[in-house]
């Protein structure tokens, strides 16, 4: 990923994550590597986790320590009402952003 690219994603990462968990709970590692294989090649562990600290800390997620067969206990994120809601604030300012962006990138239309 380019420098560009990543202080994009800087921006969007929130919502990215929260979009993920939309679809199903998960762990930190499960996301980091879902996020891998959609192509976010340079994401570091650290800057997920880091991140699921934050959407913990602001109540948009539930938290579930589940057994894992190796180590401690995985905690496994769901998005909540709240999440929900903030993700729905993060798609409309998405929707808001691109159209715009498209209008540029069309020659201002």
């Amino acid at each position: 990923m380019g420098k560009q690219m990543t202080e994009m994603l800087k921006g969007t990462l929130e919502g990215v994550v929260l979009a993920i968990l939309a679809l199903r709970p998960a762990y930190g590692y499960e996301i980091t590597s879902w996020l891998r294989e959609q192509g976010f090649s340079d994401i570091a562990e650290g800057t997920v986790y880091a991140l699921l600290v934050r959407i913990e800390q602001r109540g948009l997620v539930d938290v579930e320590k589940v057994p894992s067969e190796k180590g401690p206990p995985r905690k496994v994120y769901s998005l909540n009402a709240r999440g929900h809601a903030q993700l729905e604030e993060f798609w409309a300012t998405w929707s808001f952003l691109a159209e715009r962006l498209e209008g540029l990138h069309q020659g201002g239309k």
